[in-house]
């Protein structure tokens, strides 16, 4: 699932091409993906046309379009949504699932998801937010990220630190991959309690997440196939400097102990097994 980096990469392209253009016609060509949308698929057509494009905002794994009626078009991407703007002349994807035509042209913006779990929606927005999305906690690369309020949330929980790491009602923006790459960068287990960690550790851990979202956000995100590409349809490369993840049975870069995969909430979870020693006592073992 496209992670923070992603996100914000294409965030970052529509943000360089799309504001102050208005949008003309536009077509839903899979009703799923707009499920979310109250209005279904032909409201959301209406409510869209003629509209004018300002910023493009992101949240975590969220990016939105404001709009000149004071609403907001939020995506999310799920785990195989791209929002591109091809070349004019290209065939279209066979998984393009809503054509969104600029009046000003030439290029159009196209939702395309082959697995159709992400989705497109019309919401309102109150202080800058849409509120489809205000439940959605903010992500550690925002400037009003409270480092002390997180920490102070996350050791009231008894969950291991990377499921909490997952909620994205706590922290936003950090999925599997850079989770496992932040955790291994601070040394730390996956299931160590979060309400056992000391503040020193929380505030190492932060360093870590910011580091390796800031690392991947230069290399325009992590690509393992075609499903996560940025606006103009390329990959991004930081699979290249993965240091745990998808990396099982190959030598640490730190210790030289061969990286293990355990199975984590139907993923995976990829650790050194000396640099991460495990707890004795962990939530799952309760």
């Amino acid at each position: 699932m496209p992670e923070l980096p992603e996100v914000e990469t294409v965030r970052r392209g529509l943000a360089g091409y799309l504001p102050g253009r208005q949008i003309g016609a536009v077509t839903v060509l899979h009703e799923r993906a707009v499920r979310r949308h109250p209005g279904g698929a032909s409201d959301f057509e209406a409510r869209l046309s003629g509209r004018v494009v300002g910023q493009v905002g992101r949240r975590g794994k969220y990016l939105w379009l404001v709009l000149d009626d004071g609403a907001a078009l939020v995506a999310h991407l799920g785990m195989s949504g791209q929002l591109v703007l091809p070349d004019p002349g290209l065939p279209d994807s066979v998984h393009l699932r809503v054509r969104v035509v600029l009046a000003d042209g030439p290029r159009e913006l196209h939702f395309v998801d082959q697995r159709t779990f992400g989705g497109l929606l019309l919401s309102d927005v109150e202080h800058g937010l849409p509120l489809a999305i205000a439940h959605i906690a903010t992500d550690p690369m925002a400037a009003e990220f409270d480092d002390e309020a997180f920490s102070a949330r996350l050791r009231q929980r008894s969950t291991g630190v990377k499921r909490a790491l997952l909620d994205q009602t706590l922290v936003s923006g950090i999925g599997n991959i850079y989770a496992d790459e932040a955790l291994w960068r601070a040394r730390l287990h996956y299931d160590r309690a979060a309400r056992t960690m000391t503040q020193g550790q929380v505030e190492t851990l932060l360093v870590a997440v910011r580091a390796v979202l800031s690392e991947a956000l230069c290399a325009g995100g992590t690509s393992f196939d075609s499903l996560y590409v940025n606006v103009n349809g390329e990959s991004g490369w930081f699979s290249r400097d993965l240091n745990v993840y998808g990396r099982a049975g190959e030598p640490c870069v730190r210790c030289g102990t061969r990286i293990r995969r355990d199975p984590f909430m139907n993923r995976s979870s990829y650790t050194c097994p000396r640099c991460q020693r495990r707890p004795r006592t962990t939530p799952s073992m309760r």
